[in-house]
C-alpha cells in the first residue's frame, strides 16, 4: 500500500466527474489517496471525494490565498505538496490543463510520465495506453524515485468506495520568474466538455453546412452532450478543430457515441473506438461506420434529430 496523490480538476467551483474514474484506477491495493485541490475548497469537495475512497483532502493555498490558474505556480505548489506528505505517484487527467501540469511535474522530478492511461497498476508501476491509432495496447513498465499517470477520461469507470475523509489546507510559498499571470478572463461556455463528456453527437459531411449544426446542438443540450465534428467538416470550416474527434482530433471515450452522417474512416474511428455504446445514423447501409457501431438507424439524419430531441424533451418533461 502507498500514498498517492489525486490531482482534482473542478469546472466553475464542481468537481469534474472524470475525475472519479481516475479515483478509482488509484485506489487498486489498498492505497492511501489523498486529492490535490488548488481552485476550490476542500469543504466543499470532501463530500464528494469521499465517496470514492479519498483519504485526505487537501487545499493547496500560498499565503497570500488562493493559487489562481497559473501551470508554473501550479505544478511547484503539487510538488511542495508531494514532498510535505511523502507521495511519490500522481494521477491526473489527460486533458488541457492535465496535459499542462503532468509534463512539467514530471521534468522538475525528473520522473516518468504515462499519458492517456486506460488502466494503471500502481503498485507494479505499469499502464495501458492505445498506440497506433488504438490498434495496439501498450504496457509500459516505468521506473524512478517518483510515478505520473495521466488518465484517458472516461477510459476507467468510476466505482464509489465510501469513506470518512478529512480537510487539510497546506500552505506553500509560490512564485515564478519566467511567467506572470496579469489577468484571468472566463471565456464562453461552450457547454460541456468534448473529450470528458459522457455523450457525444457528432456529425459528418452529410450536414452540410455550419447552420444544420443547430440541430446537433439543440439535441446535445436536451440530454447534456457535447457536439463532435469529423475532420472532413473540419476542413471544410462548417465548425472548429476543437469539435474534431479523430486521430488528428480529440479523442474520446464517452458512455453514448452518437454519428450522425458519418462514414467512420479509420482516422475518426481512432478517435472514438473506446466509446462504450455507439450509435450510427446513415442513409448509406455500407458506409464502414454501420460495420463498427452497436447499433444503426438507416435513415435521414434530418428526420432522426429532430426526432430525438422531441422524444427526449418529452421524456424529461421538457417543452
Amino acid at each position: 500500500m502507498e500514498k498517492i496523490g489525486i490531482l482534482i480538476e473542478t469546472n466553475n467551483g464542481e468537481i469534474k466527474a472524470a475525475n472519479f474514474g481516475v479515483i478509482t484506477a488509484a485506489r487498486k491495493n489498498g492505497n492511501e489517496l489523498y486529492a490535490f485541490v488548488l481552485d476550490c475548497t476542500g469543504n466543499d469537495c470532501e463530500k464528494q471525494l469521499q465517496e470514492y475512497g479519498i483519504k485526505a483532502v487537501i487545499t493547496i493555498t500560498s499565503p497570500r490565498g488562493a493559487i489562481k490558474w497559473h501551470p508554473v505556480l501550479w505544478a511547484g505548489a503539487i510538488e511542495s505538496a508531494m514532498k510535505h506528505f511523502g507521495i511519490n505517484t500522481l494521477f491526473g487527467l489527460t486533458s488541457a490543463k492535465g496535459k499542462d501540469l503532468l509534463p512539467r511535474i514530471a521534468a522538475d522530478l525528473d520522473a516518468p510520465l504515462v499519458m492517456d492511461c486506460i488502466k494503471v497498476n500502481p503498485a507494479e508501476h505499469t499502464a495501458e495506453k492505445p498506440q497506433f491509432s488504438g490498434k495496439t495496447i501498450a504496457t509500459i513498465k516505468v521506473k524512478g524515485s517518483h510515478y505520473l499517470f495521466g488518465i484517458r477520461p472516461n477510459a476507467i469507470e468510476a466505482v464509489p468506495a465510501p469513506c470518512k475523509a478529512e480537510t487539510i489546507v497546506f500552505q506553500t510559498e509560490v512564485a515564478s520568474k519566467r511567467m506572470t499571470v496579469e489577468t484571468l478572463r472566463q471565456g464562453p461556455s461552450r457547454g460541456v466538455e468534448l473529450s470528458e463528456a459522457a455523450i457525444v453527437i457528432s456529425g459528418g459531411r452529410a450536414m452540410a453546412n455550419t447552420e444544420n449544426f443547430n440541430l446537433l446542438k439543440q439535441c446535445a443540450e436536451t440530454m447534456g452532450a457535447a457536439v463532435g465534428a469529423s475532420r472532413a467538416v473540419v476542413d471544410a470550416g462548417w465548425v472548429p478543430h476543437t469539435m474534431q474527434v479523430g486521430q488528428t482530433g480529440t479523442t474520446v471515450s464517452p458512455k453514448v457515441y452518437i454519428a450522425c452522417g458519418i462514414s467512420g474512416s479509420v482516422q475518426h474511428f481512432a478517435g472514438m473506438k473506446t466509446s462504450d455504446f455507439i450509435i450510427a445514423v446513415n442513409t448509406d447501409p455500407e458506409a464502414s461506420i454501420i460495420t463498427k457501431c452497436d447499433y444503426y438507424v438507416i435513415a435521414d439524419l434530418f428526420k432522426i434529430v429532430p426526432l430525438l430531441t422531441s422524444r427526449l424533451k418529452d421524456a424529461l418533461g421538457r417543452s
